[in-house]
């Protein structure tokens, strides 16, 4: 069995942690990630939809955002860590791999997405919910 350890980006005793300073000393950058949740072919935005914006690091899940996308169905931009550019991996640029996590109250439904964030570029995800209707874990 497996234990993995979730950190809050809130704590401030884990910002000040050995832990923390390592992942950050390999993702020294900066990337945007924009959320759009809707659902009739992007006609409704979803309001309220639940958000965890997370990263693994040494086993460890740390999360960076906890909340719910506004009355546009969107959560603005959010700047995370991310690996900065070397001119060695221009061809393939450094990244790292988050993962958001939605949960939609009204049906209980649950997704998450994978995305992988580069310095300087801000991703955005959208996200299709259809309500009443179950999909699997990962979106599709």
């Amino acid at each position: 069995m497996i234990f993995i350890s979730v950190f809050s980006f809130n704590d401030k005793s884990f910002v000040n942690s050995n832990e923390y300073l390592a992942f950050i000393d390999k993702n020294k950058g900066n990337g945007g990630l924009k959320i759009r949740a809707f659902s009739a072919n992007e006609a409704l935005p979803v309001v309220g939809l639940k958000v965890v914006v997370s990263t693994m690091f040494n086993d460890d899940k740390i999360i960076f955002f906890e909340g719910e996308t506004d009355n546009s169905g969107m959560i603005e931009m959010l700047s995370l860590p991310a690996p900065v550019y070397s001119n060695d991996d221009l061809i393939t640029p450094s990244s790292i791999l988050y993962s958001i996590d939605v949960k939609y109250d009204l049906d209980n439904s649950e997704k998450s997405f994978l995305v992988n964030l580069y310095n300087g570029i801000c991703v955005v995800q959208n996200i299709t919910i259809t309500p009443g209707v179950k999909e699997n874990r990962y979106g599709n």
